[in-house]
């Protein structure tokens, strides 16, 4: 049978040895999927920041208090068509309109951020 000179591997450690292998690329295969997945939110929602911080700015070049109520535009950054969604609020001082700017991709909200414009 065996000889003491026989060298080499059995056929058993052989599929031990591929089966750890393959155990390991498996989780090498989500670990990598994961990542994937979050740069993707991370650039989304840097683009969606940029589109509402765009908006934002309109309003404010524009020098004169928003007129209160909402307003839907499309923003495209990268090839990604995001849509903002502007809520102008009154505030107990008449002088200052408190702003919402809310990011959505689709129908997930992505981003949202927040501020108060006053009289120029």
């Amino acid at each position: 049978m065996n000889s003491p000179n026989a060298k080499g591997f059995t056929l058993i450690e052989v599929l031990v040895a591929l089966g750890i292998v393959a155990v390991a690329l498996m989780a090498g295969l989500k670990a990598t999927a994961s990542l994937s997945r979050n740069a993707d939110r991370q650039t989304l929602a840097m683009l969606a920041q940029v589109c509402a911080e765009n908006e934002l700015g309109r309003l404010k070049l524009l020098r004169q208090l928003p007129d209160t109520g909402e307003t839907v535009q499309p923003c495209e950054q990268a090839g990604r068509v995001l849509q903002v969604r502007m809520a102008v609020q009154a505030t107990p001082n008449p002088n200052f309109r408190r702003v919402d700017a809310q990011v959505s991709e689709g129908a997930n909200p992505v981003f949202t951020l927040s501020t108060v414009m006053g009289r120029n």
